[in-house]
């Protein structure tokens, strides 16, 4: 599946376009590692940040940030990121006990580092898909803090314009087998028709007891929301224009096809598990995150 994608960096690292969000993403989590009431820890982020030029002197904690949480940026919109991996981490975490799964299968990986920081049953493996120089940098990071997987790792150095189902299958993956699907923070980088051929692939490998989490932007308009203090924040202050990194083509019904395929699904919003857990952002005017949803899709037993 070929498609022009806005997101890969030149040199394909963590510098520059969703690469750099990659970033973002593990300062957001170092941040609510260090809160007092974190919903998820995260030891090696922090490292990230700080080993990326362009990431350098982000804050990593609270008390960093000169507004602390009324930040719009590392206070409202790092708690998102924070709560939205406690949440996925769950997800897996559900999947492999309960559910069975010895198969975790990390669509655009990034900088995710759950092969090392939770608790997997014995037997599993979690392969991560992303470009080269997204997991050669990982790779160097982690190497230098001597970190050991708690599960099988295979890494997949392969862009997901390419064929990484075939890479996948290269790497020993076995579609016969239950395997967990995540794709964080990932689809809405994407074209509409390389989110679907995304979703019907992991559909075409999924055997009975799959399972897999994605996320999704319901916005017809991501522009009426550009003004948003999350958007103008985050680009006044890292240099990072989301909306130009979005595809504003009109979204498929992902979650539908699913649900047509026989797959039970549940769409949620963040601000379900905000009042679940009883801390992470709540709705508010000019909301950026008012479009976001969480998809979870199980493919029925044998």
């Amino acid at each position: 599946m070929a498609y022009t994608a806005r997101q890969e960096p030149a040199g394909g690292g963590v510098e520059g376009g969703v690469g750099l969000t990659a970033l973002l993403v593990a300062a957001a989590r170092a941040i609510e590692t260090h809160r007092p009431d974190s919903l998820a820890r995260d030891a090696y982020a922090e490292h990230f940040v700080r080993a990326a030029p362009a990431s350098a002197d982000w804050p990593i904690r609270t008390s960093q940030v000169p507004d602390g949480d009324t930040d719009p940026l590392w206070g409202r919109f790092a708690r998102y990121f924070g709560l939205r991996t406690r949440v996925l981490d769950d997800f897996l975490l559900r999947s492999a006990h309960a559910g069975g799964a010895r198969q975790v299968v990390l669509l655009g990986a990034g900088l995710d580092t759950r092969a090392f920081r939770l608790p997997w049953p014995a037997g599993c493996v979690v392969f991560e898909i992303d470009r080269d120089g997204v997991l050669a940098f990982k790779h160097a990071v982690l190497d230098g803090l001597s970190a050991t997987p708690g599960a099988a790792r295979v890494p997949v150095p392969v862009d997901l314009r390419a064929d990484w189902a075939g890479a996948l299958a290269d790497a020993g993956f076995d579609p016969a087998a239950p395997t967990a699907w995540l794709a964080e923070g990932l689809l809405f980088y994407l074209p509409p028709a390389a989110e679907t051929y995304l979703v019907d692939t992991v559909r075409r490998l999924s055997a009975p007891g799959s399972s897999l989490a994605f996320e999704v932007k319901l916005e017809k308009d991501l522009l009426a929301y550009r003004d948003s203090p999350i958007y103008t924040s985050t680009k006044h202050q890292l240099g990072i224009d989301l909306l130009s990194l979005f595809d504003r083509g009109p979204r498929p019904d992902s979650a539908g096809g699913l649900a047509g395929a026989g797959w039970s699904t549940s769409v949620r919003t963040p601000f379900d598990f905000t009042r679940l857990h009883g801390r992470g952002p709540l709705p508010e005017r000019n909301d950026a995150l008012a479009g976001n949803r969480w998809v979870f899709a199980d493919r029925p037993g044998a």
